[in-house]
């Protein structure tokens, strides 16, 4: 019975003893992997910190001084001028010197159509006479003034095709960015994928000289035993050091591709490295686009690529340009209605002047050259805009083509693997059985050795020529854009 109570006993502390030491265990066991870094991360990181990204939203700010540069032709201008004039009489010399003149307070303003108008009030100095507008004590005179160009420059003018390029730099701005964006985001997909491949390649290597260590082991044994000739040893610590410097040489590629992918992420203002252990494996293939789909692709492509589109802006400001030199044939006729501001003819008491002015250039030189500066202008933006088009298209098609060609080559070097396999695991049967030497065992091995490289590169240029047709299609540059200005200090 003693010994009955003593074994209950002990059943019953077991759980209370064990336990802290199972709830301290826990955590280990159920640490999480590393999430795989993936390609869309590398690009949402790319328009968040990428600096060429952030500096390209300048090109906002700089549109936006253009538009206020611009407008600052059309603001309105407050003056305030004041003239004196001292003089004798010649009517009556015996008043002696006297003084007299004007202060004027107005506001002049620019209208885009051209036409130029000031209005304010009128203080006269000294014993001046007033002929019109006069209000008050007869000292005082509204002030109105316009001048408004009948051919010449009547809606079109240089400071309106100034605000006419203006109001396209925000759109310029929009593509230059995408641009930006489309160029970034193929070369940190190309960057990505080799820095896989790079990973995957030293993965490779690195079995491969597990595989020559574990054997120098069992050769070296076999040799003490008397089964094997001591040259066999050689040739298999040879083999070691041999892909021992094929693996550092794969790991030197490995950082090498590190420090390029580092230039896409950014934190901080600075380039990170990025983490090793989350190196993905490759993704399985996607479904080809259907000739649906291409001609669609295509089609909108050619329309919405930032290449294409600049052009289209491009044709925007040089058919301002064109009208602005067309105009400037047009001979001069103006008219104007203004208050004398010079102090001599007020003094006198001129009082408003009304003008028609007509000029007409004989030659026309200037303008001529201008409009056919502009005209072949416009016949380079066409041919430029017929390349642009067929460019896109034959982008698409390499695109298509570089796909293609590249899951035929997947599909032979998996094939090639495959065989490469079979022979290795026909040689490693023969050496075991006595039938074959450590030499040929190494060939087959570096046969299947260069065989998983091959699959590796395979699938590199895979995914690289999908990121291809991602950037012939201008799908980067159709997504939201939100670049940030810089802000210089």
């Amino acid at each position: 019975m003693k010994v009955l109570a003593f074994v209950f006993g002990w059943l019953l502390l077991v759980p209370v003893v064990g336990y802290p030491d199972q709830a301290r265990e826990v955590p280990g066991s159920t640490s999480l992997p590393p999430i795989p870094f993936s390609l869309d991360e590398l690009h949402s990181k790319i328009d968040r910190t990428h600096p060429l990204l952030r500096g390209a939203g300048a090109e906002k700010t700089i549109a936006r001084g253009k538009m206020l540069k611009a407008l600052g032709a059309f603001e309105p201008t407050l003056v305030n001028d004041t003239e004196l004039e001292r003089f004798i009489p010649s009517s009556d010399p015996g008043k002696g010197t006297q003084t007299v003149g004007y202060n004027d307070t107005l506001v002049e303003v620019l209208h885009p159509s051209g036409f130029r108008g000031s209005a304010g009030f009128r203080q006269a100095l000294g014993a001046a006479r007033i002929p019109d507008l006069s209000f008050g004590d007869g000292s005082q005179q509204v002030v109105l003034g316009g001048f408004l160009p009948l051919l010449r420059g009547l809606m079109i003018n240089p400071e309106r095709a100034d605000l006419q390029r203006s109001e396209l730099a925000a759109p310029r701005a929009e593509i230059k960015i995408a641009q930006t964006r489309q160029d970034l985001f193929l070369a940190a997909a190309y960057q990505f994928w080799e820095w896989v491949a790079a990973a995957k390649l030293l993965d490779v290597q690195k079995r491969a000289l597990a595989v020559a260590q574990d054997r120098y082991k069992q050769v070296e044994e076999r040799a003490n035993a008397g089964a094997v000739a001591a040259i066999d040893v050689t040739e298999a610590g040879q083999e070691v050091h041999r892909r021992r410097e094929v693996a550092i040489t794969a790991r030197r590629r490995l950082e090498e591709e590190q420090f390029k992918l580092s230039m896409f992420l950014w934190d901080n203002g600075s380039p990170t490295i990025p983490p090793i252990d989350r190196v993905p494996d490759f993704p399985v293939e996607r479904r080809m686009p259907t000739a649906e789909d291409v001609l669609t692709h295509k089609l909108r492509a050619m329309s919405e690529r930032p290449e294409v589109k600049e052009l289209e802006v491009e044709a925007k400001i040089n058919n301002i340009d064109l009208a602005l030199a067309k105009n400037n044939l047009l001979p001069s006729l103006d008219l104007e209605a203004a208050p004398a501001r010079a102090p001599e003819k007020f003094v006198l008491g001129l009082g408003y002047r009304f003008g028609v002015e007509l000029k007409f250039p004989l030659l026309q030189r200037r303008s001529r050259g201008e409009v056919l500066q502009a005209q072949g202008q416009a016949e380079r933006l066409v041919m430029a805009q017929q390349y642009r088009e067929n460019q896109v298209v034959v982008d698409v098609d390499n695109a298509l083509s570089a796909i293609e060609r590249a899951r035929e080559r997947m599909e032979e070097a998996s094939q090639a693997r495959r065989l490469a396999e079979i022979v290795e695991e026909g040689e490693h049967f023969r050496f075991n059985v006595g039938s074959s030497s450590v030499l040929f065992v190494n060939l087959r091995e570096r046969t299947t050795i260069d065989a998983e490289n091959q699959v590796v590169r395979a699938k590199v240029e895979y995914h690289k020529s999908l990121a291809l047709y991602q950037w012939a299609i201008g799908a980067w540059g159709r997504s939201p854009i939100q670049a940030l200005p810089v802000m210089y200090r």
